[in-house]
């Protein structure tokens, strides 16, 4: 062994490690980033004074729900539960740190805030569970 040999970092190229890096990419997000900032939905129609109340609130529901399952199932993005649960966390940071900015009532007293990210990432989980199922509806695995 000659003192060139200490001094090289042993190589790992054509290893498994590389090629499981390879074959399994990280989270898309960007994606997640642009799934969640669907939250300023809820401001951006109170300013435009679009609906009011319940009906409002089931419309918009519904519609960032068909876009996150939609997107993420028919795009056919990697590990869809991991997605929009990270998806659904965003999304209630988004909503917190707007109420935070603008002065709005979020639940933001004790344990409000928690609470509120909990259900949105739990609603994010059941959205990329039935992503992953219209996926494998789809043919996807």
């Amino acid at each position: 062994m000659n003192d060139s040999d200490l001094t090289q970092p042993p190589s790992i190229t054509g290893t498994d490690v590389e090629s499981q890096a390879s074959r399994s990419p990280g989270i898309p997000w960007l994606l997640v980033l642009g799934l969640s900032s669907l939250a300023l939905l809820w401001p951006l129609t109170g300013l435009l004074s679009i609906g009011e109340g319940a009906p409002r609130a089931f419309t918009i529901i519904g519609l960032i729900a068909v876009a996150w399952i939609g997107v993420v199932g028919f795009a056919r993005v990697r590990r869809p539960v991991l997605t929009l649960t990270l998806v659904g966390i965003g999304y209630g940071m988004i909503i917190t740190v707007f109420g935070l900015v603008t002065g709005g009532r979020n639940g933001l007293d004790g344990w409000g805030t928690p609470i509120m990210l909990a259900i949105d990432a739990l609603l994010g989980l059941i959205a990329g569970l039935l992503a992953l199922a219209i996926q494998k509806i789809r043919g996807r695995r």
